[in-house]
């Protein structure tokens, strides 16, 4: 390796495939077309939302699913076994993630949305907006963690273990917060109607992706699972976001033309919280000596969301047309340019950190 490839970072332009890129402008695409959608050919949405069982949008589940899964079938969860190394930074992690950043999620949403912007924004819709954020707050990142590892020079298999560990958590614990949070918000959902979206959108993606995975590489080898495979998959999931993401804003619409400031109120707190959670889990990992490349991962996991799950979930449990699912798409609109700065904090804070064992 050369002098210039060891100072240089890895640039955002290898790390970055042309989707995650531009996930901001593909958001505000799919906000125009849908909206458009909305209003000048209604009939298209209001067809598809007569394709439910159980209150389930057929048409949206499977998109969602068509998201979700390939990111499912890309986790090794043998790679969990890897727990004993660097056993700090899992501790970290899990800490973050779920002791901490769904707690501070709903304190921040709750005083920005409910308080500090009361006399912008009525008081159910506040409540919606929040539960969305709730949702965002309890699904910590599983899939473009791997592009903001790479991008600062993060252990790319430790990364794996962090992320493998956060999903089986999530099995247990997406759901119980969840409720626990809007139950404190005043906001109450069947706990059947929970259960049924962990099962819908986490439990069969994830075995649904555990035993593809298991199948193929024993079948072919994971060399071909990884370069042949997955690459095949991989487009499916930006594909399903973005016609998820035009269907809704279709449905949002009214919404978004009549309160186009909800928007920039929605990403106020969420932008806050993503910085909070960053500097807590980064700085934790400083004071404890943890190395860079397993501490800068770690903290964008927390810092990052599983958004695709919490739009799934904002769309089952308040419908397409709630204030809960727009504001998980807000979320998605300011996740790229968020975690890009954090990428650039970390880089330039290397220097601060133990060196890589």
């Amino acid at each position: 390796m050369t002098s210039k490839q060891t100072n240089d970072e890895p640039s955002t332009a290898e790390g970055m495939g042309l989707f995650e890129r531009f996930l901001s402008l593909w958001v505000a695409l799919a906000i125009i077309v849908g909206i458009a959608l909305g209003q000048f050919a209604p009939a298209i949405p209001e067809t598809l939302s007569r394709f439910e069982y159980a209150q389930v949008s057929i048409p949206v589940a499977i998109l969602i699913w068509a998201m979700i899964f390939p990111m499912m079938a890309q986790i090794d969860f043998t790679s969990v076994l890897g727990v004993r190394r660097q056993p700090k930074g899992l501790i970290i992690t899990t800490a973050v993630n779920w002791l901490i950043k769904p707690f501070t999620m709903f304190a921040i949403a709750w005083f920005f949305l409910t308080v500090l912007f009361q006399p912008f924004i009525a008081p159910d819709l506040a409540n919606q907006y929040l539960a969305g954020a709730i949702l965002l707050g309890a699904a910590p990142c599983t899939a473009m963690v791997f592009v903001w590892s790479y991008l600062t020079r993060g252990d790319a298999a430790y990364t794996l273990v962090q992320v493998s560990l956060n999903d089986l958590i999530m099995l247990v614990a997406f759901a119980p917060i969840v409720v626990f949070l809007l139950g404190v918000s005043n906001i109450h959902v069947p706990w059947d109607t929970v259960t049924l979206s962990v099962v819908l959108y986490i439990v069969i993606p994830l075995a649904a992706g555990y035993l593809t995975r298991q199948t193929l590489i024993k079948k072919h080898g994971i060399e071909w699972y990884d370069n042949v495979f997955m690459k095949r998959v991989g487009p499916i999931t930006p594909m399903g976001l973005i016609v998820t993401l035009i269907l809704l804003f279709a449905f949002q619409g009214e919404v978004i033309l009549q309160n186009p400031l909800h928007i920039v109120l929605i990403a106020i707190p969420l932008i806050l919280q993503t910085f909070l959670i960053f500097f807590i889990a980064y700085g934790w990992a400083k004071a404890w000596k943890v190395p860079h490349n397993v501490a800068a991962p770690g903290a964008m996991i927390g810092a990052s969301n599983f958004f695709e799950l919490a739009v799934a979930a904002a769309i089952a449990l308040f419908g397409m047309q709630s204030g809960a699912a727009l504001a998980t798409v807000v979320g998605v609109l300011v996740e790229v340019p968020l975690m890009l700065a954090l990428v650039r904090i970390a880089n330039k804070t290397r220097h601060h950190f133990p060196a890589a064992s």
